[in-house]
C-alpha cells in the first residue's frame, strides 16, 4: 500500500490543504537549490497542542515530495522511528519537541541553504540590517552557538526550543537555519526571504568594503512595516502553487 493510500479516512479538508501546501514548499525549495541531498525537513502541526503533525519521511528528494507522502505523526509516540517509512531521527527529535513545547509554532522548516549556512559558520552570525530584507528580521532572530553534533535526543530538541523561544528564526551555529511560523505560507515566505537576506549580507562581506548598517531605529521601523505585509506570504505561496499546478501537478497527489 502506498503512503498516499494509507492516509486516515477521517482526515479533515484542512489537513488535505496543509499536505498540498507543504508539498508545494518542498518542490519550490528544490527548484531554488535550497535543499540538500535527501536531508532537511518541514512539518506542520494539525492539533492545537502541537502533538499531532505532518512531516516528510526520510529518503525522499524534495523535488519528488507529494502531499500523500507526508507522515501523520504523534509527538508522544516514538515508535514512529521504527516504521518502514520513518522520519529522519534528527527531524523527529527537533520537530516533535518543538511542536510540543512551542504550540504557537505551527509550521517548522529546517534547511541548510548556502548563504544562511555560510553565515551560521562565521564567528559573528548576526544578520546586520543593511537592506530591506535583512531589516525584516531585525530583533526576530535567535542565535544558537552551542552546536554539539546532530540532534538525536529529546534533550537536544528541548534545548533548541528554549533557544528559539518566541523568535521566528533560529540561526543554528555551524548548522543551518530553522523557521517557525503560524502558517505554512508564512514559514515558506520567511525561509525564502531569510536566505535572500543572508545572500545579500555574505555578498557584501565578500567585497571587503565597510558595510552601511542602518540605525537600530530605522531597522526596527522597517521590521514593523514588514509585519504589515503578511498577505505577501499567502500571495507568494499561492503563486508558487499555481506554477506547480501547471508544471508539476502531481505534488497534490
Amino acid at each position: 500500500m502506498s503512503i498516499a493510500a494509507a492516509r486516515a479516512p477521517w482526515e479533515a479538508p484542512e489537513i488535505a490543504t496543509a499536505r498540498m501546501e507543504l508539498a508545494a514548499a518542498f518542490r519550490w525549495f528544490a527548484r531554488l537549490n535550497m535543499h540538500e541531498s535527501v536531508a532537511n525537513h518541514f512539518s506542520v502541526a494539525i492539533s492545537d497542542d502541537g502533538r499531532h503533525f505532518l512531516m516528510n519521511p526520510r529518503g525522499i528528494h524534495f523535488s519528488r515530495v507529494k502531499a500523500g507522502d507526508l507522515l501523520l505523526l504523534d509527538a508522544e509516540d516514538r515508535s514512529a522511528l521504527d516504521r518502514p517509512d520513518a522520519p529522519d531521527p534528527t527531524a523527529w527529535f527537533i520537530h516533535a519537541r518543538l511542536h510540543r513545547l512551542l504550540p504557537q509554532a505551527r509550521c517548522l522548516m529546517h534547511l541548510h541553504p548556502k548563504y544562511a549556512t555560510a553565515l551560521s559558520a562565521l564567528d559573528d552570525s548576526t544578520v546586520l540590517p543593511i537592506d530591506q530584507n535583512t531589516m525584516r528580521f531585525h530583533g526576530r532572530v535567535a542565535y544558537d552557538e552551542a552546536f554539539g553534533g546532530m540532534a538525536l535526543s529529546n534533550e537536544e530538541g528541548d534545548r533548541l526550543a528554549g533557544v528559539i523561544g518566541n523568535c521566528g528564526v533560529l540561526m543554528m551555529g555551524n548548522h543551518g537555519v530553522l523557521v517557525a511560523a503560524p502558517t505554512i505560507a508564512q514559514a515558506f515566505d520567511e525561509m525564502y526571504y531569510f536566505e535572500r537576506a543572508c545572500e545579500t549580507l555574505i555578498t557584501c562581506y565578500q567585497t571587503g568594503k565597510k558595510l552601511r548598517v542602518a540605525s537600530d531605529n530605522v531597522a526596527r521601523v522597517t521590521a514593523s512595516q514588514w509585519a504589515d505585509y503578511v498577505q505577501l506570504s499567502f500571495d507568494h505561496l499561492r503563486e508558487v502553487m499555481r506554477i506547480l499546478d501547471a508544471e508539476e501537478p502531481d505534488y497534490r497527489d
